[in-house]
């Protein structure tokens, strides 16, 4: 089993992987049908991490000042548009531990979920929201955002060393590591009552396909591999380690690749067996 140390450098920043605002417009594209990681990466041409990065921390640093609302993908919102379904799935596993919630974010950016939705989590008697990123993500949430309950973390088996997670959430992340079936299979064993997977691409194929997505100059121009995941593939490798509780649309809705393949952005909701 590959540990997340040895593929955490390979994710992509959350601005040039999870911008996805304006898929319905077409301004984000989806391409090819490569037969490997490294195939689709040649035909990619990356990304500028550290603009990126540098976006994403003003941008939650406002938020943090109570400038602004909640920021997503470095953008800063006025208005709160709150995630119910993931909201829903947090407050219930977090009732089914006597108000306790202890989430691991995986590929959590600065904490962009937890803010955005704080407003309720703050309702909580007990929550501690631990995120797991890329090494210059952990430098410096540590150094500008962390606080009591907001930590950062560089790998899951530091995050382990100091928590015992009853949530695991993956929310637009599974679809852009190499190997996503090797966290799946790490993160099985460290005893969480419930796992989320949030704003990840299904289609109704027998086999998971690897495409290019392409962001334009307007967002911050970039592209890199991503997984659609076979529904029957995914589902089958989950069940046997969590069984389903809800299954919701994400609010990408269903979008189309330039060769034909549909697909749709979907959340899961999974307890433990």
């Amino acid at each position: 089993m590959t540990s997340t140390k040895a593929f955490i450098k390979d994710w992509l920043p959350p601005v040039a992987t999870r911008w996805l605002r304006d898929l319905r417009g077409g301004s984000i594209r989806f391409s090819g049908n490569y037969a490997s990681w490294a195939e689709a990466s040649a035909h990619s041409d990356g990304y500028d991490a550290e603009a990126i990065l540098a976006k994403v921390l003003e941008a939650t640093l406002a938020v943090k000042r109570g400038e602004a609302a909640y920021e997503r993908d470095s953008v800063i919102f006025r208005q709160i548009d709150y995630v119910w379904p993931l909201l829903a799935g947090l407050m219930w596993a977090a009732a089914r531990a006597g108000g306790r919630l202890n989430v691991l974010d995986f590929g959590g950016s600065l904490g962009s979920l937890y803010f955005q939705h704080r407003r309720f989590l703050g309702s909580l008697p007990e929550i501690h929201w631990n995120i797991v990123e890329q090494a210059h993500y952990v430098e410096c949430g540590k150094a500008h955002i962390e606080d009591a309950t907001l930590r950062f973390y560089p790998d899951v088996a530091a995050c382990l060393a100091e928590n015992v997670p009853n949530v695991i959430l993956l929310s637009s992340v599974l679809q852009y590591l190499p190997h996503p079936v090797d966290l799946l299979d790490e993160l099985r064993d460290i005893g969480s009552a419930v796992m989320m997977i949030d704003r990840t691409p299904i289609a109704a194929v027998p086999a998971d396909r690897l495409l290019v997505q392409t962001v334009p100059a307007s967002v911050c121009a970039a592209s890199y591999p991503m997984w659609v995941f076979s529904e029957s593939a995914l589902l089958a490798c989950l069940q046997r380690d969590w069984r389903m509780v809800s299954r919701y649309a994400g609010p990408e809705g269903r979008v189309c690749s330039r060769e034909g393949l549909s697909f749709s952005f979907e959340g899961l909701l999974l307890e433990a067996c």
